[in-house]
């Protein structure tokens, strides 16, 4: 059983939790996730790691409540307990030798691009962040980034916080201003990615993503996360979750991410939360 020791609520929909799991603290790495489940009852489900603390052995998790799971799991409070917490599983994000680097985060996503940016940092890079958020009221980890980062901007599509218009715009134009990435890390929504990778190729600037395909064990055997990449077969679970944004046929991915929209609607609609159901 793994103790959630801090929740924290970040905005509406999206939901901070610290846990207990010492063992998946002492290996994590930048880039890497855990599949957890609630409860005997509960599905399996993959959430990157967004920080992780060796000394008091816990990692932090951020999710966006979708599904019935994720609606679940934003119920449970500090002192309430996981059934299981299995990880660090993928690939850490390879970050050795890069001097400077944009990191892009888009909406929940920067959850994700967090502890890269961090260990860019702390590592001595310089690094740039760009937060895109549909809106002021679901800005998050704005604190965070400042600390991990010598430039730090936030764009929105509505224009009510920092600048208004898209990472992309932002990103052409500190390219355009000078600035010499020799990596551009981009997490988000699959359409942000993509678009992120065709401001960078033209440029030739090495550009990963983290890709998040549909999941089920995370060790390579179902086949479930299958993404092309360079015409190739991947599985983001064991071959990612990051890989070169220019190879990556996200057109695919869309489509395959698409798949189950209406049954984790029916998941939501129908957790047995609200259904009185212990």
């Amino acid at each position: 059983m793994y103790k959630i020791v801090k929740k924290r609520q970040l905005n509406e929909n999206v939901v901070l939790m610290e846990i207990e799991a010492p063992f998946v603290a002492k290996k994590a790495m930048a880039g890497q996730f855990i599949i957890l489940r609630v409860d005997e009852y509960g599905e399996r489900i993959p959430l990157t790691v967004a920080d992780y603390d060796r000394e008091k052995g816990t990692v932090t998790i951020i999710f966006q409540i979708v599904g019935g799971t994720t609606m679940l799991l934003s119920t449970l409070k500090e002192g309430d307990f996981l059934k299981d917490f299995a990880g660090p599983l993928g690939r850490a994000t390879e970050l050795e030798g890069v001097k400077r680097a944009c990191v892009i985060g888009g909406g929940v996503g920067c959850a994700i691009a967090y502890p890269s940016a961090k260990a860019l940092f702390d590592s001595g890079a310089q690094v740039d962040v760009i937060a895109g958020f549909r809106s002021k009221d679901i800005v998050i980890l704005e604190e965070e980034f400042k600390a991990v980062s010598h430039n730090f901007y936030i764009t929105t599509d509505d224009g009510s916080y920092g600048e208004k218009g898209f990472v992309t715009d932002k990103l052409k134009s500190l390219i355009d201003g000078g600035n010499q990435y020799d990596m551009v890390l981009a997490i988000g929504p699959v359409p942000m990615m993509k678009f992120v990778c065709k401001v960078t190729e033209p440029y030739g600037i090495r550009t990963l993503v983290s890709l998040n395909p549909i999941m089920i064990d995370g060790s390579g055997m179902c086949g479930g996360c299958r993404v092309s990449v360079g015409g190739e077969i991947k599985f983001a679970c064991v071959d990612g979750p990051d890989f070169d944004g220019h190879l990556v046929n996200f057109d695919e991915l869309m489509k395959r991410n698409s798949a189950y929209k209406e049954a984790e609607a029916h998941s939501r609609e129908n957790c047995r939360l609200y259904k009185g159901v212990e």
